[in-house]
């Protein structure tokens, strides 16, 4: 009997798949919650708060990711978070106002910047689904956006299971 040769059709279609995990930042992510600085747990007091901004050790956030939040109901002035950010940013890798979610936006969307569309030109791209690291959503939409103007054709899954999403129009 004659063996069949397996082809490998998924490796000669000139796929190229676009792997979102490969732009999850490694730092840390964690959250400085301005409740504790606050007086009471009502107010903040700025003379207090000035004073702990001097005299904190802001060496623990090197090369961490921090979202700015408040989690108790206070009203907290503007000037407070963009103080805290003053002091974080020397150190952090990024520091945003918001949720751990929102902070995990904008590292996305920072390294999404950094991609030089140009090199999907008339490309097929198969836009990986699955992943170790959980990616936002926000993510896989601004890679979709991103892609359309260069790739012939956008594809959402794995290589040998993908869902079409764009097909360049033949003209």
């Amino acid at each position: 009997m004659e063996e069949e040769l397996i082809i490998n059709r998924v490796s000669k279609s000139g796929l190229i798949t676009l792997d979102l995990e490969d732009f999850y930042h490694k730092g840390d992510r964690i959250v400085y919650d301005i409740k504790d600085n606050l007086y009471m747990g009502l107010i903040l007091r700025e003379k207090d708060f000035r004073e702990f901004l001097k005299t904190h050790n802001w060496a623990y956030y090197t090369n961490k990711n921090v979202a700015i939040t408040c989690t108790e109901e206070a009203i907290i002035p503007t000037w407070a978070y963009m103080l805290l950010a003053i002091h974080l940013e020397p150190y952090a890798n990024m520091v945003v106002f918001g949720t751990l979610d929102e902070l995990e936006t904008k590292l996305y969307d920072v390294a999404i910047t950094k991609i030089d569309f140009k090199e999907y030109t008339s490309a097929k791209v198969v836009v990986k689904g699955c992943s170790k690291v959980a990616v936002p959503t926000s993510a896989y939409v601004e890679i979709a956006r991103r892609l359309k103007p260069y790739a012939q054709s956008i594809m959402f899954g794995e290589p040998c299971s993908t869902v079409p999403l764009y097909k360049k129009p033949k003209v």
